[in-house]
């Protein structure tokens, strides 16, 4: 496991507690010492005790060793940085697994393609994991799911079922575009979320932009090569319910922040680890745009962060340009409004109301 931050640690202890020998990577001595001697990570898991077959080095090489699958799990934004060092380390058929939630600014590559690019090897080595999945819940065992993803189906079981337990259950598919942009987009609304919690709106925002949020994320995952089931399922509305409704979630934490009025260089200031999704706005704002893809929801994030939208003015679920009805789904649009079949007796039920309920003949 490469990463010793609160999901890695977490991770490290789902795979520990279905029976695999782990070893996590810190990049500090001195909390690879803590994990390996006292079996805690005080600074990411406070009061969460490790399994006594997890060990941790500060050297990747070591952590690397000869493992038959190989996590990662560190902050998006400087993936590319580490894996010059991780490459020859790789075996030729070690299977490599991504946890992390974002896409790389300047690319815009989802973290399998940089990974495949980073490392040299085949996609049907790789494999993503995601799905409601908040860290502090999980170490404290509450009972829970992941779905894994990869090309090829046999590595995405192979990693399911090292990643088992009885309190959590790894499911599969081959939508690892999917699944990896429903783990990105997720974050965007979960900021927007906050943003409107930290304003002091009720349920009913929320929940407008919770269900129009998974309209954009749907709209921007398919237009890309995604099967759109893929984002009504863990990756996509379950890690969407709970990074919106948890004070645990980091994005949905920096969201309130910024509702409350803090600027984005404060929120990041305050902010103890990394809030993914603030950084994802740009680049999936520029790779919507790139497919045509509306997504109003992440554009008003976006200008509150850069502080040209007030928080309180927040409503992307009622932005539009037209005030002709807007179709709730995409089938729904101006091009699926039906012929005359269906104007006609829109048209009789109106000529009956002008005639105090007589039919348009005056019968």
């Amino acid at each position: 496991m490469l990463g010793a931050g609160s999901w890695g640690t977490t991770f490290s202890k789902i795979l520990a507690d279905g029976g695999a020998d782990v070893t996590l990577w810190a990049r500090r001595p001195e909390l690879a010492r803590e994990i390996s001697l006292a079996k805690r990570n005080s600074d990411y898991l406070p009061g969460i005790n490790l399994p006594p077959s997890i060990r941790a080095t500060s050297s990747l090489e070591e952590a690397v060793g000869e493992s038959a699958f190989v996590f990662v799990s560190i902050p998006s934004q400087s993936l590319r940085s580490n894996l010059a060092a991780l490459a020859p380390l790789i075996g030729p058929e070690t299977v490599v697994i991504s946890l992390m939630k974002g896409v790389e600014k300047g690319t815009g590559l989802r973290m399998s393609e940089v990974l495949e690019q980073g490392l040299g090897i085949d996609r049907d080595r790789l494999a993503v994991a995601s799905g409601p999945n908040l860290a502090l819940e999980i170490a404290k065992e509450q009972p829970t799911a992941a779905v894994i993803s990869s090309a090829s189906l046999a590595t995405a079981e192979a990693v399911a079922k090292v990643a088992t337990n009885r309190y959590f259950r790894s499911f599969v598919n081959t939508d690892v575009i999917g699944t990896e942009f429903g783990g990105v987009l997720k974050n965007l609304i979960a900021v927007a979320i906050g943003i409107v919690d930290g304003v002091g709106y009720g349920e009913n925002t929320k929940a407008s932009i919770l269900t129009r949020g998974l309209a954009e994320m749907t709209d921007f995952a398919v237009a890309y090569g995604a099967v759109p089931e893929t984002m009504s399922g863990l990756a996509g509305l379950g890690d969407l319910i709970a990074t919106s409704s948890s004070p645990l979630s980091r994005n949905n934490t920096a969201g309130r922040l910024l509702g409350q009025g803090y600027s984005f260089t404060d929120v990041v200031a305050r902010m103890q680890q990394t809030a993914e999704g603030l950084a994802s706005v740009a680049p999936i704002l520029t790779l919507a745009a790139a497919r045509g893809v509306d997504m109003p929801i992440v554009q008003q994030v976006s200008q509150v962060l850069a502080g040209t939208l007030n928080p309180r003015d927040i409503a992307p679920h009622l932005t539009t340009d037209s005030l002709e009805p807007q179709g709730e789904r995409p089938i729904d649009g101006r091009k699926n409004r039906g012929g005359p079949s269906l104007r006609r007796p829109f048209q009789r039920t109106l000529d009956q109301l002008r005639n105090g309920g007589r039919g348009a003949g005056g019968h």
